[in-house]
């Protein structure tokens, strides 16, 4: 087997879920966006607590795995995307799931890990907290101070799943060559 998987990781707020929808039409593979995945999981069950939207944001989690592994068995190439956290932040260690996975159906990965200013950040994800776009399924319920903010985009540091690692910082979105990093991910996949 060959494939390849490509993993867009990192901060809220960070450009991440655009960055991987742009990725996935020019590569023509399959894609996983967390927030959008938990969104259609979520159409008819009424979302109306921070708690509720927690153990959904696991389920999306668990879902993610299944169909990425689905994909992995038929050695297709796919891309993944989310705000995932090492060990010991959650009961569940993503980069450990999505690293066994790896190993498993011995794919290759490349991971783009998206950081930026945490104040830039905290108020692109304050302007978008309250938008119809982002669904009853991805709200936060309380909005974070900045502190808590900052906690929960630094805890995502420490994911590490192997492979290539690419860092994105999107303080600036203006200043970022996107078509840079997709020409990256063509080789990659090539």
């Amino acid at each position: 087997m060959n494939g390849k998987v490509i993993v867009v990781q990192g901060y809220l707020a960070a450009g991440k879920s655009t960055f991987a929808l742009a990725l996935a039409r020019e590569l023509g593979i399959p894609y996983f966006v967390k927030d959008t995945f938990k969104s259609a999981l979520c159409q008819s069950i009424p979302i109306d607590s921070r708690e509720v939207s927690s153990r959904f944001s696991a389920v999306t989690f668990d879902a993610i795995m299944y169909a990425a592994e689905r994909l992995m068995e038929a050695d297709m190439p796919l891309i993944i995307e989310g705000n995932f956290l090492p060990a010991g932040i959650k009961k569940t260690d993503e980069a450990g799931a999505i690293r066994l996975l790896v190993e498993k159906y011995d794919f290759r990965s490349l991971t783009f890990k998206f950081a930026g200013n945490i104040n830039v950040l905290y108020e692109r994800f304050a302007a978008r907290e309250g938008s119809p776009e982002r669904g009853k399924a991805n709200m936060m319920f309380t909005m974070p101070t900045i502190a808590e903010f900052e906690t929960f985009c630094r805890n995502m540091d420490g994911f590490d799943i192997g492979g290539e690692v690419v860092e994105i910082d999107t303080t600036d979105l203006e200043k970022v060559d996107f078509k840079e990093y997709i020409k990256a991910a063509q080789t990659f996949i090539m």
